[in-house]
């Protein structure tokens, strides 16, 4: 029996000192067979049943080929920018084909209340009624976001209109009044919330801000247009002239329109939300059938366009004219951001600037488009169309801009999240350390 013990003895002691090494080299034990068996790493030993030969095989995937990767560049590029893709073919398909000029009236009617009325229902349906209401208390945040989208951005852009007016030889007046009328509309809804979500801002924030700003504009964009377009100017006169009884008939045509696409449409997905919330949520996230407000968004911009190029808007606008008209939309796109990202630092916090910097930088035309219609109700297709050419170029710039910016935010969200998680470990260790050595003063 003592030599049965002893034999046990060396044989644990073998076992245990072959772990020993076979640990020091990097390697697995397998003490299965009552000896250790070294294996390289990456072996993975797999469960038999009796009977069966255990084998291991070490599986090691290769290296991503270049090919792989590029194809996972190009298609999260696709979908990061889809819209911005399709807005192009959307343009490029409008100057090839256009609706018959005899029509254009009846197309732009349906599609501004059908379209909008999407949007908006589906935005409804996929608002937390909660959300909204603990962000509407933030009144202070309502009257800085506002005052700049509408205040802010429009008394710049008259300064620019009205330097840019000294030169009558130079603009068309179309575009300067469409300038006007860009600067006096609300902030867009889909892509300022897809944008300010993806930069890891105050997606909340920018849901209320976005729907308070489409909601006030029934009132506040009619008025400030009327208050520019009054201004007794050589590019104003291509505008009817307008009497009192002629402005209450505007604000009636305006409230119609927003009324019906806009807030009854909105009112009805919060309902139907209510309701159907699983079913909302399974739709719009699960399905991603969000897009349909994207989708509708692309029609509103063909068929403006669609219109520009049937009127030959295009044609009689020096080339000259489109291209200047695009660098003053991106200098005063720049401008909005700029002021907006650097006056909001002083009171709110990084997240919460990120989604005011978007809303008062972005233009829409899910509103604006159709404000500018409802407004000048009466005038040429030609005009309606050089006023409404400012309205989609700034979209597609603020949307290529804004996504550029989406990299740079997030990094510096990240970055002041992992300053934070960094104090929150060094505070917790000094805190344990504290208190062990009170436990071990207490001991002594």
């Amino acid at each position: 029996m003592d030599d049965v013990r002893g034999s046990g003895k060396e044989l644990g002691a073998s076992v245990e000192s072959n772990e020993v090494e076979t640990l020091e080299k990097g390697g697995v034990v397998d003490i299965t067979s009552g000896a250790a068996e070294e294996r390289p790493d990456g072996v993975e030993e797999k469960n038999t049943t009796e009977g069966e030969v255990k084998t291991s095989a070490a599986v090691q995937p290769g290296p991503p080929s270049r090919s792989s990767k590029w194809k996972k560049r190009i298609l999260s590029f696709l979908d990061d920018q889809w819209f911005l893709i399709c807005m192009a073919f959307a343009i490029v398909l409008a100057s090839q084909k256009q609706v018959p000029e005899s029509r254009q009236k009846v197309k732009s009617t349906v599609i501004s209340y059908l379209c909008v009325s999407i949007i908006f229902f589906a935005t409804g349906c996929t608002l937390d009624t909660r959300v909204l209401v603990r962000n509407y208390s933030r009144w202070k945040a309502h009257l800085w976001v506002q005052g700049q989208c509408f205040l802010m951005c429009s008394a710049l852009m008259f300064g620019v209109v009205s330097a840019t007016a000294t030169n009558k030889d130079f603009m068309d007046p179309g575009l300067l009044v469409g300038l006007m009328v860009l600067s006096c509309v609300p902030t867009t809804m889909a892509s300022n919330v897809v944008m300010t979500g993806q930069a890891k801002g105050n997606q909340e924030l920018t849901v209320v801000q976005t729907t308070i700003g489409n909601f006030i504009s029934a009132f506040v964009t009619p008025a400030l247009v009327v208050m520019y377009i009054s201004v007794p100017t050589w590019y104003n006169a291509v505008l009817p002239s307008h009497g009192n009884d002629q402005w209450t008939e505007i604000y009636r045509r305006v409230l119609k329109q927003l009324g019906l696409s806009i807030y009854i449409p909105l009112v009805v997905g919060q309902v139907v939300r209510y309701f159907f919330q699983p079913a909302c949520n399974t739709f719009f996230r699960t399905w991603k059938m969000g897009k349909i407000s994207s989708v509708c968004m692309l029609i509103i911009i063909w068929s403006t366009y669609d219109q520009a190029f049937a009127s030959k808007a295009f044609g009689t606008v020096p080339s000259s004219n489109l291209v200047f008209l695009v660098f003053i939309l991106l200098a005063m796109w720049a401008v909005y951001f700029s002021i907006s990202f650097l006056a909001s630092l002083i009171w709110f916090s990084k997240k919460d600037v990120i989604a005011i910097t978007y809303c008062v930088a972005a233009k829409g035309p899910a509103a604006g488009v159709p404000l500018s219609a409802t407004i000048f109700a009466g005038i040429s297709l030609e005009l309606e169309s050089k006023i409404q050419v400012p309205i989609v170029i700034y979209q597609a710039l603020q949307v290529a801009f804004g996504s550029l910016l989406i990299v740079v935010f997030r990094r510096w969200i990240e970055k002041e999240e992992q300053m934070r998680l960094e104090h929150s470990v060094l505070d917790t260790e000094a805190g344990r350390n504290e208190r062990t050595t009170v436990m071990s003063n207490e001991t002594a």
